[in-house]
């Protein structure tokens, strides 16, 4: 990970990444199964619309993609307020208006940068909808894991939930998962400046490209650093980008978490894929 520059930061996304990797250092004189144990964090969530207990394996010494973010708790609080109170959810307009109004309509969503898999696990459950999780290559045995762990969750639901690699900006990956959803979902992801390009352009190959639907991305993101304007000023070239909500800080911190909804723009439905950005 690139070091931030001084100032730049508004959080420390670190602090629990780092305190979990001293907590293992502190006795590593035990048998090889009690180090791994060690590692390993288990985060219950419970989500009162379906009452039912999602629970996540973290691996916090694998690295960053195997750990919760205060994002992804964000979309799985609004994703549960949505399926209890319709009405009150900022998720509601975006929600409803991609079922047209039918009851029986089956939402397929993406989720981009998956992790620990728990927006997707909660999407599949709360809205009994078919959703294909994803990350890099090494993630998929833990998102694979946390997917199973949790089938007694979404599968009572009618959800599916399918995990899948995807490299961002990758012709032959984004190729494989297609462009055949409703919704992409992403908490978190904007996170590496030297992933921005990437991520444009698998956000374009999905929101503006192979036909006239208007698909739309929510992002859950809390904003760390100046740097990532760069991102949101390229992204709003090519999509309708308004956010539409925001937590509260938390204690220590500046800013809350915040929901983004990102839309093709109709004159750009046959752009090209995001040319490469410079800092």
């Amino acid at each position: 990970m690139n070091n931030q520059e001084d100032g730049d930061s508004d959080v420390d996304p670190l602090t629990m990444f780092l305190a979990a990797e001293q907590e293992d250092d502190v006795d590593n004189s035990g048998k090889e199964d009690e180090g791994i144990a060690k590692q390993q964090l288990e985060q219950k969530y419970y989500i009162r619309s379906i009452e039912s207990t999602v629970v996540i394996r973290q691996l916090p010494s694998q690295g960053l993609s195997f750990q919760l973010w205060p994002a992804a708790t964000t979309l799985v609080t609004l994703l549960d307020l949505y399926r209890c109170q319709p009405s009150n959810s900022p998720l509601s307009g975006t929600l409803s208006a991609l079922s047209n109004g039918k009851t029986n309509h089956r939402l397929r969503i993406l989720e981009l940068g998956s992790g620990t898999g728990l927006v997707g696990i909660a999407a599949a459950a709360i809205l009994g909808a078919n959703v294909t999780v994803t990350d890099l290559l090494h993630v998929i045995p833990n998102l694979q894991f946390n997917a199973e762990l949790n089938s007694k969750v979404w599968a009572p639901h009618c959800g599916k939930l399918d995990v899948a690699p995807l490299k961002w900006g990758e012709a032959d990956d984004m190729d494989a998962i297609g462009r055949e959803f409703d919704l992409i979902l992403g908490s978190d992801v904007v996170y590496h400046d030297h992933l921005y390009e990437p991520l444009l352009r698998t956000l374009g190959y999905l929101l503006l490209g192979g036909d006239e639907k208007r698909r739309v991305f929510l992002m859950a993101h809390l904003r760390r650093w100046k740097k990532e304007s760069a991102f949101f000023k390229r992204a709003k070239k090519l999509f309708d980008v308004e956010i539409i909500h925001s937590d509260c800080p938390s204690i220590g911190r500046r800013v809350g978490v915040s929901v983004y909804r990102f839309v093709g723009k109709c004159k750009s439905l046959k752009a090209d894929p995001p040319a490469k950005m410079h800092e």
